[in-house]
């Protein structure tokens, strides 16, 4: 009997496999892409974490600054006058610019320069360990032009071990904290360091101290407890300790990986929802196609139901079709999520184009646990779309059904059910975010879709209730109306996984146009000037110049007005990433504008304007007008009184996801004494010669360092490919959703169309012809698909409202306009009718064929 059965199943899986294959790869595409993303970032966290290990070590504390560096007392304060501290190692950190010529005859190499007590790396950092070149003396551990370089910095500097023992380096410093210009320095490779991760050099830190011209000042000291000391009881006795410093900071170790784990947390969350929103995608498709099989074998269950197959066995056996279904999609999805993740890591890097890995190359790692999550959600999600065929199936009226007096009917449900998932969708809509994850906006569009698709039988009765008029003076199309309108249960069947399918396709559409055009906007706004210029492929520190340059760009003929910036972090809590500290000229007649939400208000006298992001004023709670003294330490000097920092206003900003504050260049050199410059935004003349002005700029780079001249219209362009690249995955989705939508067309409407095949045989004994029942087939297509088109499109636009106005600014903190690209979605409703009304016509030519009208003599 189990035998029996077992055929029974698979002979229907395989005699409709354009059914089956649709179900199936909706499924495997559904759990390929969420396990791909899970993989990729697994893998780029790992890596990642590696790396942060191999260069920091495993203090027990590690102490820094709010903003700028660290006064070298601090090292002194835990070092020698405090018992609770077995180990101190202070820490200088900057960037570089190398070359192996003094000459600019090739470009530079950014080298993170870490300087440190070389007596202390093997308790803290066995990786930072030096590893001397056969023959050099010991004492190069601490000679002031002795370098050691990781494996990364080697292969930048295109270098092996052979070729860098004593090999020299030209340095370009960053400019000193006076503004002071520094010329290229010689170094010499004395050795190498096991340090995973970007390019690496290491050397002592007195001898840093001298290079950067930064005597007093360390970047970080990392701390290990003496046995049974308490660090949150240490940290209180350092702050309450005389002449400790504000604006120290203190983390435990792995808050590095934390925080970068949290910033891309938003963006992995997100892209594993929209990948799994394929696997929905596959939970209608099976519905759809287990639904027609059981109403095609109507008989065939009757028939074992009346041998001895009990209603739950009935109910088991459709189950069992349906988990055979999951089993092969989740297979085949985890074997070829592996294989997209390896192509991905390849491509786009572990950060799939979002920018929160620089540096990184990670390897791919098999993750056992998260195969077996993906693969149990795509076997849960075709068990769910055969339950309720299943119950149809178990439920059978056996003896009407043989008899033909009864077939099985797909429930047609009423309108209470819908409009309570919509209620609930749009109260789940605006909750706040748990964790920081809209947790309750996903299950809001969850329900949505879930409201929608149960909606659909009383959505297309109101919408065929009336004729039109067209169609009541043309008997074919009054015919495929007709059928369409009293059928619509059978329909709703057919154009589930379409409707599901276009939501999603309509939805990722109008978000990402959303984006893309707020973000052209913003562009417009953030970048006021024609032209920049800065230090050529520099990052970090290594990136500033000193003051000099704005007044020798100033100089240079064709420039009609050039405005110094710098870019700096800002850190206000220990368990929070960095926020970005924006240097402008923000007052006066020359003052940039912000993309501001609202115009600014003015600064009380006596107090320090700042602007911050959405993104600060969201995570920090910060309104106009308010006053935020936690700003307070990471400005404070010895014998000051502590400035008085004014929320003056909120601005947009889509590049930095955890806040970034604006301040006016003037109130930062006062406060800071650095009149250090990041970049130069320039107006050129009218009439200026754009080529010699560059060249006038190229000629400053002996005082100053290379400098590069960057375009407005460059820069937007460059903005434009990198927010297209990390949306690349969603750019994927929205291309897999509208391919598993057109499959489900044809698939459903083959189906559909196949099981008529009686129903064509008797229109022929009537006398229609085949075209006019082929052209009663494609009306039929096209109403459906029409109707599909119009559900689908409403159910996006109201997944895409939710998608732009709520889930984005509780993942990433700002906001955007919802903006709809009419002419893209009317084109996709068109191709979304247009293929089913093909896939119609194109299986009715195989239904309605001689077999149709030998079909009805089964009836006789």
């Amino acid at each position: 009997m189990f035998a029996l059965l077992r055929t029974f199943s698979l002979q229907e899986l395989l005699h409709h496999p354009w059914r089956t294959a649709s179900a199936l790869l909706a499924v495997v595409l559904g759990v390929a892409l969420g396990f791909a993303v899970h993989v990729i970032n697994a893998s780029a966290l790992d890596e990642f974490s590696r790396a942060v290990r191999s260069v920091q070590g495993q203090p027990d504390l590690e102490l820094r600054a709010m903003q700028g560096a660290l006064p070298e007392q601090v090292y002194g304060l835990v070092a020698r006058e405090h018992r609770q501290v077995a180990r101190a190692a202070p820490w200088l950190e900057a960037s570089v610019q190398a070359r192996r010529a003094p000459t600019a005859d090739q470009p530079a190499v950014t080298l993170r320069l870490l300087g440190g007590d070389a007596l202390q790396f093997g308790a803290l950092a066995p990786a930072l360990m030096p590893r001397l070149f056969a023959g050099h003396d010991r004492l190069d551990l601490f000679a002031p032009d002795a370098v050691f370089l990781n494996a990364a910095a080697l292969q930048a500097l295109d270098l092996n071990e052979s070729q860098a023992v004593g090999a020299q380096l030209w340095w370009r410093l960053p400019a000193s904290a006076a503004g002071d210009a520094r010329a290229p320095v010689a170094v010499r490779v004395a050795g190498t360091v096991a340090a995973s991760g970007p390019p690496l050099a290491l050397m002592d830190i007195g001898a840093a101290q001298d290079l950067l011209q930064r005597w007093g000042e360390i970047s970080r000291v990392d701390l290990l407890l003496a046995p049974g000391a308490d660090g949150q009881r240490l940290l209180a006795q350092l702050r309450a300790a005389p002449g400790w410093p504000a604006g120290v900071l203190a983390s435990v170790p792995g808050n590095e990986q934390q925080r970068v784990a949290q910033m891309s947390r938003a963006y992995r969350v997100n892209l594993t929802v929209l990948a799994l929103v394929a696997l929905f995608t596959g939970a209608f498709l099976v519905f759809s196609v287990l639904s027609l099989s059981v109403a095609r074998r109507a008989p065939q269950f009757a028939l074992l139901a009346v041998l001895g197959l009990t209603a739950r066995q009935r109910l088991a056996l459709v189950l069992a079709e349906s988990a055979v279904l999951g089993l092969l999609g989740s297979v085949g999805g985890i074997a070829l999520g592996l294989g997209l993740a390896a192509l991905a890591l390849r491509l786009l890097g572990g950060d799939l184009g979002g920018g929160y890995f620089t540096g990184v190359q990670p390897a791919l790692q098999w993750s056992g646990a998260g195969a077996l999550v993906f693969a149990g959600l795509g076997l849960a999600s075709t068990l769910a779309g055969g339950w309720w065929p299943a119950r149809a199936a178990q439920s059978l009226p056996a003896a009407a059904t043989l008899k033909g007096l009864g077939a099985l009917q797909i429930p047609q449900a009423g309108a209470r059910l819908p409009l309570l998932l919509l209620a609930a969708s749009a109260a789940l809509a605006w909750l706040p975010p748990i964790a920081g994850i809209p947790l309750a906006a996903y299950v809001s569009v969850g329900l949505l879709l879930l409201g929608g698709m149960a909606a659909l039988p009383w959505l297309l009765g109101r919408l065929l209730q009336r004729l039109p008029e067209f169609a009541r003076q043309r008997p074919l199309w009054l015919l495929a109306f007709e059928r369409a309108r009293r059928m619509r249960a059978g329909a709703s069947v057919a154009v589930g996984g379409v409707v599901a399918s276009l939501s999603l396709a309509v939805a990722l559409t109008v978000m990402v146009s959303s984006f893309r055009g707020s973000m052209a906007e913003w562009l417009d706004t953030a970048l006021p000037a024609p032209a920049y210029v800065r230090a050529s492929g520099a990052q970090g520190d290594a990136g500033l110049r000193d003051a000099g340059l704005t007044e020798a760009v100033r100089a240079l003929r064709g420039v009609a007005r050039a405005q110094a910036q710098r870019n700096a972090s800002l850190s206000l809590a220990s368990d929070q990433p960095a926020m970005a500290l924006l240097v402008r000229p923000l007052q006066g007649a020359q003052a940039q504008a912000l993309p501001w939400l609202a115009p600014p208000l003015a600064v009380p006298p006596g107090a320090i304007g700042v602007h911050v992001s959405e993104a600060a004023a969201q995570l920090y709670g910060l309104r106009p007008g308010q006053r935020w003294n936690a700003l307070q330490p990471a400005f404070a000097q010895a014998g000051a009184a502590a400035p008085d920092f004014f929320v003056a206003g909120i601005w947009r900003d889509y590049v930095r996801q955890f806040g970034a504050v604006a301040i006016d260049s003037a109130d930062y050199q006062r406060l800071t004494g650095d009149p250090r410059v990041s970049e130069i935004a320039l107006w050129p003349s009218p009439n200026a010669d754009i080529a010699a002005l560059q060249a006038g700029i190229q000629a400053l780079a002996p005082t100053y360092g290379a400098l590069e001249w960057l375009s407005s219209q460059g820069l937007r362009e460059r903005s434009m490919r990198i927010f297209d690249r990390s949306f690349a995955v969603t750019y994927w989705l929205q291309a897999v959703a509208i391919g598993i939508g057109l499959f489900g067309i044809a698939a459903s409407f083959s189906a559909q169309v196949l099981a008529r095949r009686k129903e064509f045989g008797l229109l022929s004994h009537l006398g229609l012809t085949r075209r006019q029942i082929l052209g009663v087939v494609a009306g039929e297509g096209a109403v459906w698909s029409a109707l599909g088109a119009i559900a689908g499109t409403l159910l996006g636009l109201g997944v895409a409202v939710i998608l732009v106005h709520v889930v984005n600014p509780q993942s990433f903190h700002w906001t955007m306009e919802l903006r709809l690209p009419w002419l893209h979605l009317t084109l996709l409703a068109l191709a979304v009718t247009a293929a089913g009304t093909l896939a119609a016509w194109l299986a009715g030519r195989a239904a309605a064929g001689r077999d149709a009208v030998l079909a009805v003599k089964e009836d006789w």
